[in-house]
């Protein structure tokens, strides 16, 4: 059985429901996800596999409830950490999923293993993104998820 934790920066919501369909999509198929909507460095295991779902807020910032853990993340030894990187944002704005690319940054700099390319869900295009979210994670995942 495989545990993830899915770590969500949100402003509005959207981020908050990929992570439910996304958790009740690796529950159906038997293994356990955690939501984590204030994350906080010290209370999520590496040895989970991490699923960081975030979108962009203002200026390709990211959202409030998701700032602190990123700074967690500067200097963290990342080393145990195998993730997945999932971002929502609007690409009429220059600053198009720059939230998720800045996390993705910090998981590479402190040595975390990406699991897959990050996705980079255009709500324009996509405006119900859970639906794209799940359909991507079970096409990166040799499971099976139902």
């Amino acid at each position: 059985m495989s545990k993830y934790a899915i770590i969500v920066g949100s402003v509005l919501g959207a981020s908050e429901y990929v992570a439910d369909a996304l958790a009740e999509a690796i529950q159906q198929n038997g293994d356990s996800a955690e939501i984590f909507l204030s994350p906080d460095f010290t209370e999520i295991p590496s040895e989970t596999i991490w699923i960081i779902c975030t979108s962009t807020h203002g200026a390709g910032e990211l959202p409030d409830n998701i700032q602190h853990f990123a700074q967690q993340l500067e200097f963290a030894d990342l080393s145990a950490v195998s993730a997945y990187v999932i971002g929502l944002g609007d690409s009429s704005y220059d600053t198009f999923c720059h939230g998720a690319k800045a996390i993705e940054t910090l998981l590479k700099q402190g040595g975390a293993t990406l699991l897959s390319t990050p996705l980079h869900i255009d709500v324009l295009t996509y405006p119900i993104p859970e639906d794209e979210a799940v359909a991507w994670f079970k096409s990166q995942t040799s499971q099976q998820i139902a």
